[in-house]
């Protein structure tokens, strides 16, 4: 009776996960795909490889400012809102928020200010343009989460991407303007997006109210927001300082070809994305019930094995489609390609580590393993990159997350415990395996039919009962009759 009934709540727990997967999925891979597609139009009309590294490197810092220009209220907003049921105290964290963007932007913009009467930096403008666009789509959409409405964070993230691509080949194809052309789309794109969808659903406006007292709970949430500051510029420091370095030591070109690498296997860790903030809601909901370990292991194992089809699956075919994807000039790119996804996979990993701290409120542990990557980050990157080339930086990008990866899985023992499956060997394997005919073989045919028989060897390994889930409420929630 007792496992009957374990049984129904984790396929509950199942249905919603899937479910919330399929929302965010539409509300990211449409921003990736679009990010994707725009590759070949940048690469074939940005000529020249240092400006498109120019913009990556801009795009960079915009990153590397978001978490302190929001102070990362897109973590703390979602993270509040999701444990409020009172409507009153929605408004006062919503209104909080809206007084923290209004606030931190402005000094922004005067900060920027300053910035152009003292230095030269080209397009300061737009990357203060492109900072405030990021800092508003990215807090506010989950402020769409937080409120219950994951629809219209769906929304936002489509009509972004669609804004994206529409804007990128007016600006940049047809008025042939540039990297400047590539700022406004992804700036004027995503102000668009956020407003369009503001307007129809009046999320914002609506549990915004100035006259509130927001003190207390702005007070709690920062307490909870301050330690993740520190642990994002460290995160910075270990995934994206790598093009500094790149255009300190190697130059912007060689930066702009990395870039192109970048941006294909950012589609990989768009998908671990979807899974993220899915297993996110998933895992704060779930995390006092009885059964949470064994839940919480079945969806790690489940994990380890989708990486695998994922990186396997998408490296092989990008590698038979790269020739006519880019521009000759860019093409040196495929080299990182396989590397860089595998990397991608192991940020993922450690990313589903994460979840203890944010499910006990307890963000302030979160510092130790991200500083620990963050300085083998940077001793390795003065080491390696020199006698290796970018290659180095590939191979520190990857040494740090190993290392991250470690660090977590022995201290979220604290908040979970995890089994993992003898049978994950087979997916490690064949990421491994795999290295060799990516780079030693030239025959496309001979990578199709790798391609096909690693995913066969991948998914007919998985535990019987895990591939039975996912299929199971995959067909369920595609089924119409349902």
């Amino acid at each position: 009776m007792t496992n009957t009934a374990n049984n129904n709540k984790s396929g509950n727990r199942g249905s919603k996960f899937i479910k919330d997967i399929g929302i965010y999925a539409i509300g990211n891979i449409g921003s990736k795909l679009i990010t994707f597609l725009m590759v070949p139009l940048y690469t074939y009309f940005v000529h020249d490889t240092s400006d498109f590294g120019f913009y990556d490197l801009s795009l960079t810092v915009c990153f590397l400012l978001l978490p302190f220009v929001t102070l990362q209220l897109r973590d703390g907003a979602f993270r509040f809102l999701l444990d409020c049921d009172d409507s009153e105290q929605q408004q006062r964290i919503t209104t909080f928020v809206a007084r923290a963007m209004v606030t931190t932007l402005s000094l922004s913009a005067i900060v920027t200010g300053v910035l152009a009467l003292t230095t030269s930096i080209p397009y300061l403008g737009y990357i203060l343009g492109l900072l405030i666009a990021l800092s508003l789509q990215e807090v506010y959409s989950q402020v769409f989460r937080g409120l219950g409405n994951n629809r219209a964070f769906a929304i936002t993230g489509i009509l972004s991407a669609l804004g994206i691509g529409v804007f990128s080949i007016l600006f940049v194809a047809l008025m042939g303007w540039g990297i400047k052309g590539v700022f406004l789309a992804n700036i004027v794109a995503r102000v668009v997006a956020l407003t369009l969808v503001e307007a129809r659903v009046r999320l914002i406006t609506r549990n915004t109210r100035w006259s509130l007292n927001s003190r207390e709970v702005g007070r709690d949430i920062i307490r909870y927001t301050l330690p993740l500051l520190p642990g994002s510029l460290c995160w910075w420091l270990t995934g994206s300082s790598d093009r500094l370095f790149i255009k300190s030591f190697l130059g912007l070109d060689v930066n702009g070809v990395y870039a192109v690498a970048i941006r294909f296997t950012g589609i990989i860790n768009t998908l671990a994305i979807i899974f993220y903030q899915a297993w996110q809601e998933t895992a704060i909901l779930q995390y006092n019930s009885p059964d949470r370990d064994r839940f919480f292991s079945k969806m790690f194992n489940g994990y380890i094995f989708l990486l695998a089809a994922i990186l396997v699956g998408y490296t092989f075919m990008l590698k038979v489609c790269y020739g006519w994807l880019v521009a000759p000039q860019y093409r040196e790119s495929l080299n990182y390609i396989y590397p860089l996804g595998i990397s991608a996979a192991v940020f993922a990993i450690s990313a589903f580590f994460d979840m203890g701290y944010q499910c006990a409120k307890d963000t302030k542990r979160t510092l130790p393993a991200i500083v620990l990557a963050s300085i083998v980050n940077i001793l390795l990157n003065f080491a390696l990159i020199k006698p290796l080339g970018v290659y180095g930086v590939i191979v520190t990008q990857f040494v740090s997350y190993i290392v991250l990866v470690i660090y977590r899985w022995h201290d979220m023992k604290r908040y979970f415990t995890l089994k993992m499956s003898q049978r994950t060997i087979v997916p490690i394997m064949t990421i491994l395996l795999s290295f060799f005919p990516f780079y030693y073989n030239s025959n496309h045919l001979v990578d199709i039919a790798f391609m096909i028989a690693a995913l066969a060897v991948v998914v007919l390994s998985c535990d019987k009962e895990i591939r039975q889930f996912i299929f199971s409420k995959l067909i369920k929630t595609h089924d119409p009759t349902k």
